[in-house]
C-alpha cells in the first residue's frame, strides 16, 4: 500500500475517521508530542509484530520523527502479513511544522 501524507492523514482524522496509528518512536519522543497512536518503539515492533492483535487487513499508519523508522516499521509489518501498512511521510517533524500554528 502507498505511503500517506500528513495532509491526507490529518484530513481523515479531522473528519473523525478511525485510523489505526502506531508510533514507533521512543517513549520520550512520544511524551513530547503525539497524535494518539499506540506507542510501540521500533525495537519492540521488531520482536512483537507477529503477535499484534489486529486483523491482517487493517490499514495501519506507522509514524516516527521523520519517516525513516516508520518506513522500517511498515516493512516489518508487511513481512508479518499486514499488507495495508502505510508510512507517514515526513513524520512528526513535518506534522508539527505544517500544523502547529494552525491548530
Amino acid at each position: 500500500m502507498e505511503d500517506i501524507s500528513i495532509q491526507e492523514l490529518k484530513s481523515r482524522l479531522d473528519k473523525g475517521e478511525k485510523v489505526t496509528l502506531i508510533d514507533v518512536r521512543e517513549v520520550y519522543e512520544n511524551e513530547e508530542f503525539n497524535i494518539g497512536g499506540k506507542l510501540i518503539p521500533i525495537g519492540t515492533l521488531m520482536q512483537q509484530a507477529g503477535t499484534l492483535d489486529l486483523p491482517k487487513d487493517t490499514e495501519i499508519v506507522v509514524y516516527c520523527r521523520s519517516g525513516n523508522r516508520s518506513d522500517m516499521g511498515k516493512q516489518i509489518l508487511q513481512m508479518n502479513g499486514f499488507q495495508n501498512a502505510r508510512n507517514l511521510l515526513g513524520g512528526m517533524m513535518a506534522w508539527q511544522q505544517a500544523f502547529s500554528l494552525s491548530d
